[in-house]
């Protein structure tokens, strides 16, 4: 969050420049909105922008780039001069690259103003205010450029967590108060929430809309909640990954690996908590949390200890992880580091991994047969066994075929496919496991037919074969004890589709051998795949923390709040996700998502993870998204 801005008007009765800048009362109202202090502004014209923080400063970067005067305000000196060296330094590398003139660049500069007090946002037709996120901080503004101000300019606040028609209420003009929320980096990214409140105008709303598309990004219009789109659904799903490293389930670099790898995130949660700031994300959780009264949005101890001791993330140099300084984005080794003396989270199993040779994988599905086709392709021999030889067969061409498209676009050689098509051996019986040193299982997600077929192993497999199920939301300890020897099962749960994700998450039950789990660590090596451990409890580390997620956006719908398209667009856009929720929810399955959210719920008891009554309504009506072809959207039958 941006440094807090001066509140009343400077001592001198005209706007002065901050130190080392450029600007006066002349080139203010040369600029001037409408004579007419009443007319509505249709156009912004100067733009004053309160708190030249790192957030203040990319949203006047943006402005000035795209035409627009804009004044800058702050009561720090330093900041004012860090936001002009940024608008120096970002038009110098546009010139580098083409992208701008030099004398293209030599008007940006001359567009943006530095002064610190408000008075300079006297003559502005839209200010927008991204000070500290503090209400009493903001209300200071607020009721200051009340009283500056022209009546017909429209004042924006940035926050991101505040109630934005109760700063609109502290004004005599609530009608020309919104929320106009940029994300971070502002040049960089293209989603803006503008809120509008009961108390906003149309026409306020319509103008600053207006002016965001003008800027090339994609404005999302959305209510007055904490949170709003993006943000509501981001920190409820950031607070879960903190409380999960606190409790000790997984290691903050497992973590962070398991939603990149998992689910094509640009950027781990912890990391991302540090990128944010601690106390930012706690401020914006409590707020959440006091209009939601769901305890998925308190925030975890662990985010209030890291604030009070000052470990705010990135900017002071040390939050869930440590970095070179202050302000740095370069990450270095602590006691928590993997493989660093005294770490107490994070090692990997030391038992020596258990010889794997021959791998044997159960079912003939699509998750099967990617499973056999990454440990083929590996150099591995495998026996693929399926119910009939036929479905093995077929399993073995789906195989063969997925290959074929890998020689297609030049990613394998032709003697490497040959050569992984012939380690395959397909089969119809569960005895040609019989040598296999790990033996896989990807059949149903079903607790009865995963039990019987582990009792069906126990009698074939010989002693010491790792025996690994891929389930992703049923107790692996309640597989391992379908045999007799629960030490040696252990969970390696592969995503779909297994060839192309790198993730597989290990789970260890309390009765696994540490062997067993160096194992799979060993194997997933092999195999080119990135391993995570993690505990023996519903979701693991992936499905744990994206499904609430997945199930708060259905509860945004439900409510009205905003539109699935809205969503979506806020989630790609705005947190840089691939897909957005519903997109996701429809590719995976409306049925497959509801099962997973309903373990969830069953095993953690917390109400907030009630799966959304939507959720079941579509599901009871068969729309179970792309597969039936009509899911959230509506899709096209082959």
């Amino acid at each position: 969050m941006d440094r807090p801005s001066s509140a009343s008007p400077a001592p001198a009765d005209r706007p002065r420049p901050a130190a080392g800048t450029a600007g006066n009362t002349a080139a203010v109202s040369a600029v001037n909105t409408p004579d007419t202090p009443d007319t509505p502004t249709r156009t912004p014209g100067l733009i004053a922008v309160v708190g030249l923080g790192t957030m203040g400063t990319g949203i006047a970067e943006v402005l000035t780039r795209s035409g627009h005067e804009v004044i800058g305000i702050d009561i720090s000196e330093a900041a004012a001069r860090r936001a002009v060296a940024v608008l120096e330094e970002s038009t110098a590398r546009a010139v580098e690259r083409g992208r701008m003139s030099a004398a293209m660049r030599t008007a940006a500069l001359a567009r943006f103003r530095t002064f610190p007090g408000l008075e300079a946002a006297a003559g502005a037709g839209l200010v927008i205010e991204v000070v500290d996120e503090r209400y009493d901080t903001k209300r200071e503004v607020f009721t200051a450029l009340d009283r500056i101000v022209r009546p017909g300019t429209i004042l924006a606040t940035g926050t991101n967590a505040l109630s934005v028609t109760r700063l609109a209420a502290e004004t005599a003009r609530p009608d020309r108060v919104l929320g106009l929320h940029f994300f971070t980096p502002a040049p960089a990214m293209k989603l803006v929430e503008v809120v509008s409140t009961v108390l906003t105008s149309p026409e306020a709303t319509a103008n600053v809309t207006a002016l965001v598309r003008s800027l090339g990004k994609e404005p999302v219009p959305v209510g007055d909640r904490p949170g709003f789109i993006a943000d509501g659904l981001l920190f409820g799903y950031l607070n879960q990954a903190a409380a999960m490293y606190e409790a000790r389930y997984a290691s903050r670099e497992d973590i962070d690996a398991a939603m990149r790898l998992g689910c094509g995130l640009p950027m781990g949660p912890l990391a991302l908590l540090d990128l944010i700031g601690v106390d930012t994300a706690t401020t914006v959780l409590e707020a959440m949390y006091e209009a939601s009264h769901d305890r998925l949005h308190a925030p975890a101890p662990v985010l209030k200890q890291l604030t009070a001791a000052g470990l705010l993330g990135r900017k002071s140099g040390r939050g869930f992880y440590a970095y070179q300084s202050p302000g740095s984005q370069v990450v270095v080794p602590d006691a928590e580091t993997p493989g660093s003396p005294g770490s107490g989270r994070g090692g990997r199993p030391q038992a020596a991994g258990r010889a794997v040779h021959t791998v044997g994988v159960a079912g003939s599905g699509t998750m099967a047969t990617g499973i056999a086709e990454v440990f083929a392709k590996a150099g591995f021999d495998v026996v693929l066994a399926a119910r009939t030889a036929d479905k093995a067969e077929q399993a073995v061409a789906r195989l063969a075929k997925s290959l074929d498209r890998s020689v297609a676009k030049g990613r394998l050689g032709q003697e490497q496919r040959d050569a992984a098509v012939a380690r395959v051996a397909p089969t119809g019986s569960y005895d040609a496991f019989a040598d296999a040193d790990l033996v896989v299982e990807a059949v149903a997600e079903d607790l009865f037919v995963k039990q019987e077929l582990f009792q069906a192993l126990d009698k074939v497999c010989k002693p010491g074969a790792v025996l690994a199920t891929t389930t992703s939301s049923l107790p692996v300890v309640a597989i391992a004890r379908a045999t007799g020897r629960p030490q040696d099962v252990v969970g390696m749960h592969f995503f779909n589709p297994a060839p192309a994700m790198k993730l597989v998450e290990v789970v260890r039950t309390v009765l696994t051998a540490d062997d067993a789990v160096a194992t799979a660590h060993q194997v997933c090596g092999a195999v080119r795949k990135h391993a995570v451990d993690c505990g023996d409890r519903a979701g693991f580390i992936v499905n744990a923390l994206l499904f609430p997620y997945l199930n708060n956006a259905v509860k945004m719908v439900q409510d009205h709040y905003a539109s699935v398209e809205a969503i979506d667009a806020a989630m790609k856009l705005g947190g840089g996700y691939p897909m957005g929720p519903f997109e996701l929810l429809d590719v995976v399955g409306l049925d497959v998502s509801l099962a997973i959210e309903q373990v969830l719920h069953e095993e953690f008891r917390d109400p907030g993870l009630a799966p959304a009554p939507l959720l079941e309504h579509l599901v009871a009506a068969g729309c179970l998204g792309r597969k039936t072809g009509r899911g959230f959207r509506e899709y096209a039958r082959r």
